[in-house]
């Protein structure tokens, strides 16, 4: 049945808000396990007696599974039906994270942690897709709020709920404590959420095998050297090389054959969207900044403030705070605002507010930091839930399934790219300051002479016989303390420079309507 503009718009049988809770339950579970065990590998690593280089790859193997089925998504639910799917998903998280927190080795703590991305992976687009579909367009706004709860929030307190969780427990319990919440949200499931008419009628009747093939090796493959570059000196790397020569000609592979193949797994088609095109973009960017952001301020406080893992997660705190009351404020005004000078004024105060990071000094207090990342967090949210509804206001209801799924593949994408290239920077940064402070670092130098000569007598007192030598390594370690200070500062004007940039950007869009292309209930 071809889907017509006058059709009737199918709505669920129950309450959508607790078709949300269903399924935000499990979804927030899902994003809190892509940070919560950071703070946690030195734990990890002690207890499985691993070097902390090794104890990564209980991250890198969660990102590379996850991000291979999330790309997925849509045609797996399309396959298996979106409600048995779901279901699955759920199951397999759960029991593979109590495989996570009963491992005794590293072999088998990645092998579970491979499971439960396999079972994570298409938490997030169909949750996304099934609340777009419960709400009315003009409802939306509302839902996306909610759901940017999880999205946005979960990631930010992950560090501080991990860093707690391991002080005062066991690392083990990160992995137990989707437990409880899993089997609530597959309860809740079962009762409340029901696929829609047409998730029938689209059933693949076809595998895709080699799209699927060239999705995984060039999406995996992307995901690791992202992971791993800054650790292998990314093309001084032999299998860096090597890796992106296969990755590119895979995902180039990938793209051609899936515009060409009448039942694609992941329907390129849909970026030829203006709105949906530009959203995906924006949501890159975005993630890019949040997670670049969250990887490199917990490494700035403890490598040059002295701040343990538990505090540098709890710093990051208020960036949730400020999320969470964004999400209940751009609920309220999103019927009332035009959604594009919402998202414009989140993208020029995140910058703003991003820049004044690039203030900070070693003799900060926490509250320095605290009130930029609230601002920063608040602010957020005025970009993703604008930029979330708008981006499938053109699209029709029948598309929406597809749609999220590449939504949520360059949003992670996004967030990968930010993590590598942020502390790329400002680790590369570094050695160019390093080297201009350096240059400074001579009897020539009036400064240098003065400083150094104040500290070598300051030091005869201490040790007589080696003032002098002792005098110079001070002076060396403060000149790499202070060349590293530059490189954070840098990185975080980079990042604010990128964030102003994106503000016009959002004029782009269409004003949102009422997708045409209804499937009409039978």
């Amino acid at each position: 049945m071809n889907p017509s503009a006058g059709a009737v718009p199918w709505r669920p049988r129950h309450n959508p808000w607790l078709v949300t809770l269903a399924v935000m339950l499990a979804t927030s579970m899902e994003v809190l396990d892509t940070s919560i065990a950071n703070v946690a590998l030195p734990h990890i690593a002690g207890a499985l007696s691993v070097s902390p280089d090794e104890a990564t790859w209980v991250l890198t193997s969660y990102l590379v599974s996850n991000a291979i089925i999330l790309s997925a998504a849509a045609w797996l639910s399309s396959w298996f039906g979106r409600k048995r799917y779901l279901a699955f998903s759920v199951a397999l998280f759960v029991v593979a994270s109590a495989l996570c927190g009963m491992a005794q080795t590293l072999p088998q703590l990645i092998v579970a942690r491979v499971l439960q991305g396999v079972g994570g992976g298409g938490l997030q687009p169909l949750a996304q897709a099934i609340m777009l579909e419960c709400f009315s367009p003009e409802e939306r706004g509302v839902a996306m709020a909610a759901y940017g709860m999880g999205i946005v929030v979960m990631p930010i307190i992950g560090p501080t709920l991990g860093g707690w969780i391991t002080d005062n427990f066991s690392w083990r319990w990160i992995f137990y404590i989707n437990l409880p919440i899993g089997v609530a949200g597959l309860l809740m499931q079962e009762m409340f959420v029901e696929d829609p008419p047409w998730i029938a009628k689209m059933r693949a009747l076809t595998i895709d095998y080699i799209g699927f093939g060239l999705m995984a090796v060039g999406v995996g493959l992307l995901q690791l050297i992202l992971d791993k570059g800054q650790e292998a000196d990314w093309f001084g790397s032999a299998w860096i090389c090597w890796s992106a020569a296969v990755a590119a000609a895979c995902l180039v592979s990938f793209v051609i054959w899936e515009l060409r193949d009448k039942h694609p797994i992941l329907n390129l088609r849909l970026l030829a969207n203006r709105n949906f095109g530009m959203a995906t973009f924006l949501i890159a960017v975005l993630g890019a900044v949040l997670y670049g952001s969250t990887a490199i301020l917990p490494i700035f406080m403890q490598t040059l403030l002295g701040y343990p893992a538990l505090q540098s997660g709890l710093a990051m705190t208020p960036r949730g705070i400020g999320s969470f009351f964004s999400m209940v404020t751009v609920g309220r005004v999103i019927k009332k605002v035009d959604n594009r000078l919402l998202m414009m004024g989140g993208f020029l105060g995140l910058g703003v507010f991003t820049w004044m990071l690039a203030r900070l000094n070693l003799q900060i207090t926490p509250a320095d930091i605290a009130w930029p990342l609230v601002a920063s967090g608040f602010c957020m949210g005025f970009i993703f839930v604008p930029l979330t509804t708008l981006s499938v206001s053109t699209l029709r209801q029948d598309q929406i399934q597809q749609a999220t799924g590449l939504y949520s593949l360059l949003r992670n994408l996004g967030a990968s790219l930010g993590i590598s290239v942020m502390i790329s920077m400002q680790v590369r940064s570094a050695l160019a300051h390093q080297a201009t402070l350096v240059a400074h670092a001579t009897p020539y130098d009036l400064a240098y002479r003065t400083d150094s000569w104040r500290m070598a007598q300051a030091l005869r007192g201490w040790a007589p016989l080696s003032a002098a030598g002792a005098s110079l390594g001070m002076m060396y370690h403060e000149i790499l303390v202070q060349a590293a200070l530059l490189s954070y500062l840098d990185t975080f004007r980079w990042m604010a420079i990128i964030c102003i940039v994106c503000c016009p950007l959002a004029f782009v869009f269409v004003k949102g309507h009422a997708p045409s292309g209804h499937i009409a209930v039978e």
